[in-house]
């Protein structure tokens, strides 16, 4: 046995006896399926506790978290959400369009509260903002493929002289196809060369990585994926070895010492969709909560990572960031 199968081990030791004790009390118990790291999707569970908390549910006081991650590897989620439909959960709060669909299969009567990128009615997830009757799912959706054009504009701007720029996804995820499409329509419309690479794992984004830079790739722009961010620090250091400036989607990125980020703040999402958890707790059905779409972006800079790579970031990008760390 490993030591991570020790303490994964030793952590549903911990949730067992809980759960059951919830159960017993009386408590509801809210299962979290989240794709990513604990560690990746700290900041995401926290706001999500905080729309929680702000609906009047307290964790370990008057209501009881199951929390089950995938730590980037998406086939894990059907077997992580029928676990939750077996323990009986009262509600299901699921991160991401893989964690959504998941859950969706799992259970038609459960509850389940999504924070999805993207458009929830074009996943998939509901036929509409308004879910009809007898709809056991709701949440938000927020900004993610939209973004990635303007991703593209970003790495232009940091890298004029560039011709060709490197676009890592991950083809387990089912927003990569639309992701790559707009990637690839946004380089063609600036006249650049988009090299794409797939990967599923730790070794395939390291060769992937030294590929684009053998390439001379000029920027590399990276999919908002669990992988990825799972696998940030790895990232972060394979992108400073081979000197690529590279955007990500999360400021997860820029706070771990990566370059740039641009996209939905999935935070405000998160923490919206603890709300909408709280008010089923307190006797709405899913088919009162219509779907709502969160639009607030943030775009993060690091000048410190700027200065270590040899970087000017224009004065124009700055102007326009939301936080800049130095």
């Amino acid at each position: 046995m490993t030591h991570r199968e020790f303490i994964m081990l030793l952590g549903g030791a911990a949730v067992w006896p809980l759960a059951a004790r919830a159960q017993q009390q009386g408590l509801p118990v809210v299962g979290l399926l989240n794709p990513e790291s604990p560690e990746a999707a700290k900041d995401r569970l926290a706001a999500f506790r905080k729309g929680l908390s702000e609906a009047g549910y307290l964790e370990g006081q008057n209501v009881v978290i199951e929390y089950r991650s995938a730590d980037g590897q998406l086939d894990r989620l059907p077997g992580l959400a029928g676990d939750l439909v077996r323990r009986k959960v009262a509600i299901i709060g699921a991160f991401g369009n893989n964690a959504a669909a998941a859950a969706k299969t799992a259970t038609t009567t459960i509850p389940i509260v999504f924070a999805v990128g993207g458009d929830p009615v074009r996943i998939g997830l509901v036929d509409s903002l308004n879910p009809g009757p007898g709809s056991n799912v709701t949440g938000v959706g927020f900004l993610a493929t939209d973004v990635v054009a303007k991703q593209v504009e970003v790495l232009r701007a940091l890298a004029p002289n560039a011709t060709l720029i490197g676009a890592l996804f991950n083809s387990a995820n089912q927003s990569a196809a639309a992701d790559t499409r707009e990637a690839q329509a946004a380089a063609r419309t600036l006249g650049l060369e988009l090299q794409i690479q797939t990967v599923g794992n730790e070794r395939e984004i390291g060769e992937a990585v030294a590929a684009l830079a053998e390439r001379r790739a000029g920027a590399l722009l990276i999919e908002g994926d669990p992988l990825f961010a799972t696998r940030m620090r790895q990232l972060v250091v394979l992108t400073a070895r081979h000197v690529i400036p590279a955007i990500y989607q999360s400021r997860i990125f820029p706070d771990a010492g990566g370059l740039i980020s641009y996209g939905a703040s999935a935070s405000d999402a998160l923490r919206i969709a603890g709300g909408y958890a709280g008010r089923i707790l307190m006797g709405k059905k899913p088919a009162e909560l219509p779907v709502q779409l969160a639009t607030k972006v943030e775009f993060v800079v690091n000048l410190e990572t700027a200065k270590v790579l040899g970087i000017t970031v224009p004065i124009t990008l700055l102007g326009r960031a939301d936080e800049v760390i130095e």
